[in-house]
């Protein structure tokens, strides 16, 4: 499985958003999460990847193609 579907998976399980297709261009709002949904994403993805997302970094990842983005460069780093 990539990055990508990893991530993609824990965000439908989370956002209970399943059905509907989730792009790189897709936000928060689109799949109707709430602050409470993001920050159990975020953890899930501190978690699943052994990476840490600051508060401030967090701020910037408001659609799914961010998520991404941001986990395959800490990938990168590690």
């Amino acid at each position: 499985m990539s990055t990508e579907e990893t991530i993609r998976d824990i965000v439908i399980r989370i956002v209970r958003c399943e059905g509907k297709e989730i792009t790189h261009s897709t936000t928060w709002d689109d799949m109707r999460a709430d602050s409470l949904d993001v920050v159990q994403v975020l953890s899930a993805l501190e978690d699943t990847f052994d990476i840490e997302i600051s508060d401030e970094q967090a701020k910037g990842l408001n659609s799914f193609g961010d998520l991404v983005e941001h986990v395959e460069d800490c990938l990168k780093e590690a």
